[in-house]
């Protein structure tokens, strides 16, 4: 075939799976540009600890473009439905150059909101219900929000009182208008896939590489620079457990290495648990050993012809 019948190519996977050293050389080779899947590459300053890792986006001293990377300030709550938009507008402008778009991340909920062809509706605070939901306990907020939205991707909407009511205003307002279309995205998917004792090594690695690059020091520049410890805190994994090393809650820097170990692991179990339930939901996940690029390229050259 000299063209895909897809007009974008994905590269998801866990943290430290080498999915965007991956991304970058099927761009590279395909002529493409990056567009970022990761929840906190959004926002400026979040460097270290989010694994940007730029010098990856540079090979044989060819810069490859990227997008939906230093997007917005850590003052802001950048949404699901921020990113929704701003990729739309990313995979659009992408297609109207010619350049096929490569889709790189791991934040699965992010993926899916690009990929799934629903556009989420943007939605103006209403007063009169925000009133009525004031009365309410955290606990009937929460029956509130799970009654008006049976499927409830982001659990950590409960865990707070302000996204709860936000969450119950969407669902109320989404129930009667209607969204317009979303671009018309067909996607080649691979999955960088390693063995759990393999992966877990890495994520040991990349863990003490991190440590030794400067990534406690930059957490605390960016609360010196005014971010608070609960902004932090809620940035989850490395900013978390780090923010509560340098406030003295954790007293040990091996105990700060053991903790985020373990909680890093854990959240690549669960984008792997989020990446099995896309592919139950009908997407197409071509699986790529070791994230080999050898072998993603020759699953890219059955769709397309790289040369």
């Amino acid at each position: 075939m000299n063209r895909m019948e897809e007009n974008a190519i994905v590269v998801l996977g866990p943290t430290a799976s080498g999915k965007t050293r991956l991304g970058v050389g099927l761009a590279r080779e395909t002529g493409g540009e990056i567009i970022s899947a990761d929840s906190r590459q959004v926002y400026r300053g979040l460097d270290i600890g989010s694994g940007k890792d730029l010098s990856d986006y540079v090979i044989d001293g060819i810069a490859i473009p990227f997008h939906l990377i230093d997007i917005a300030d850590l003052s802001e709550e950048f949404s699901v439905f921020d990113y929704q938009q701003r990729f739309y507008e990313a995979f659009t402008s992408l297609q109207s150059r010619g350049v096929l778009p490569v889709v790189v991340g791991g934040t699965g909920l992010y993926l899916e909101a690009a990929l799934k062809g629903y556009r989420m509706v943007a939605v103006p605070e209403n007063a009169e219900l925000r009133a009525e939901l004031g009365s309410l306990s955290d606990r009937q907020l929460a029956d509130r929000l799970r009654s008006v939205k049976e499927r409830l991707h982001n659990v950590t909407d409960l865990e707070d009182r302000d996204r709860m009511v936000r969450a119950i205003e969407i669902a109320v307002y989404s129930r009667d208008h209607e969204p317009e279309p979303a671009p018309d995205i067909r996607p080649l998917i691979l999955g960088a896939r390693w063995e759990r004792h393999e992966l877990r090594a890495r994520i040991r690695l990349r863990l003490l590489e991190r440590i030794k690059a400067g990534m406690i020091e930059e957490v605390v520049q960016l609360h010196e620079k005014g971010a608070p410890w609960e902004r932090l805190e809620r940035l989850g994994l490395e900013y978390r457990f780090i923010a509560e090393y340098v406030q003295g809650r954790i007293r040990v820097k091996n105990d700060l290495l053991q903790k985020l170990y373990n909680a890093i692991c854990q959240y690549a179990k669960r984008q792997d648990t989020w990446f099995r339930r896309m592919e139950r939901n009908g997407f197409t996940v071509h699986w790529i050993p070791r994230a080999a690029f050898c072998v993603a390229r020759q699953v890219v050259e059955l769709h397309h012809s790289l040369s």
